[in-house]
């Protein structure tokens, strides 16, 4: 199902029929800042074994990252120094995914790795169905094995490559090409892992 919803002014009954995928265990590709994602209740360990799959990510080696709202919760899913702390505070909601060690309140499936990547990202209806949905979001974003990139920033083309795969994919206008740009705190000495759309402020 194609969704389209209005970064400016989501319309909440939109919003509501996405959550209630996403309560459901459901499977949504959404706009971020940087690129379009495939997500879903990253606390859901179903759903999240299923993106993995569709994505071909063993969770056992790689990183998952996840969406939070804002840093309120943050401790709740990752433990945070206050260098750490400062630094995301100053470059979030943006294009970054800040890499941190996992907290006791993620499933299992996180804590093979022992390490989480947050994103904030500055788009408003991902943090919108973040905000309702109660929960974090789980977030890889949408490659294409083609490298045809329409069919990574056109929400329709995505959606015809996904419909069988997904349950619904959210048009929230042309996505972006850059993904985010992914700094290293697991340690006090950051360190920028990839370069991609943000440029981090110390």
């Amino acid at each position: 199902m194609l969704v389209k919803i209005y970064p400016e002014n989501p319309n909440q009954k939109e919003i509501d029929k996405v959550i209630s995928v996403l309560k459901d265990g459901g499977l949504v590709i959404y706009p971020t800042d940087t690129v379009y994602a495939i997500g879903c209740d990253a606390l859901n360990v179903r759903a999240v074994e299923k993106i993995c799959q569709i994505k071909g990510i063993n969770p056992q080696k790689s990183d998952l990252s996840i969406i939070c709202y804002d840093l309120s919760n943050l401790s709740e899913y990752a433990k945070v120094s206050n260098p750490a702390f400062k630094l995301m505070k100053k470059n979030l909601p943006g294009p970054f995914t800040f890499i941190l060690p996992t907290s006791s309140e993620l499933p299992k499936i996180y804590k093979n790795r022992k390490e989480v990547g947050i994103r904030i990202p500055d788009n408003n209806i991902t943090r919108t169905l973040v905000k309702e949905l109660g929960n974090p979001i789980l977030t890889t974003s949408v490659h294409d094995d083609d490298d045809v990139i329409e069919y990574t920033t056109d929400p329709e083309l995505i959606h015809e490559k996904y419909e069988n795969r997904v349950d619904i994919v959210i048009d929230g206008g042309y996505g972006g090409t850059d993904a985010s740009t992914v700094v290293n705190c697991t340690t006090d000495d950051f360190e920028i892992i990839r370069q991609g759309k943000g440029e981090l402020v110390y």
